[in-house]
């Protein structure tokens, strides 16, 4: 295997295990009856969390694929970026299961709020850090791949950073609104973000193994 096959799927690892630990946070109730669906109902913060942090990290995963397929290979600073990068989605869960559990309390659910939109603050910085890296010299780069087109997505990558932000404030007046805003979002870079790379079709040989 590559150095690059081997930081991806090192860094696929990570994404699993965060993706599969936020079903966890949601607790099977104890009660029967009518009140088990009071129960189930009275859980809602906790499937629409989980559902919004499934999308979040599932484009991520996808878009973070698609990025490595580009790179021919890695050196000691992507590889530093990259383990930055899987530390915040590693720590996910966690911000998700506090929001669920908090999103029915006005001040609570604010803070709650802060600290989930502050974890996507860094997942977009870190994220558009290793972009920037990769395109500043493309020394990296397959040599198929169109390095001005590449570094032209730089500005797409950026938006994050500004929009993630956004949500910080977002979450003192709406938590509500904040999450349902982190899932547009979302769905957004699952359409969007890569979609100037996506143009470019690398040879089969000149992907990595």
């Amino acid at each position: 295997m590559s150095e690059t096959g081997r930081v991806e799927a090192f860094s696929d690892g990570v994404f699993a295990i965060a993706i599969t630990l936020l079903v966890l946070e949601i607790h099977v109730p104890s009660e029967h009856g009518h009140k088990l669906t009071e129960a189930l109902t009275h859980q809602w913060p906790s499937y629409v969390a989980y559902v919004v942090s499934f999308l979040v990290i599932g484009v991520m995963w996808v878009n973070h694929h698609a990025l490595f397929g580009h790179l021919a290979k890695v050196d000691r600073t992507l590889v530093f970026l990259n383990l930055l990068l899987l530390m915040v989605v590693a720590v996910l869960p966690w911000p998700t299961a506090l929001l669920a559990e908090h999103l029915r309390d006005t001040d609570d659910a604010r803070v709650a709020g802060v600290i989930y939109s502050g974890v996507m603050v860094m997942h977009a910085v870190c994220y558009g850090a290793i972009w920037w890296y990769v395109t500043h010299r493309g020394h990296l780069l397959h040599p198929e791949v169109d390095r001005e087109a590449a570094r032209a997505t730089r500005i797409r990558f950026s938006l994050g950073s500004v929009a993630y932000p956004a949500t910080v404030g977002l979450a003192l007046v709406s938590p509500t609104a904040m999450l349902a805003v982190h899932g547009l979002m979302a769905v957004y870079y699952a359409f969007n973000h890569l979609a100037v790379l996506g143009r470019e079709r690398l040879p089969t040989s000149a992907k990595p193994e």
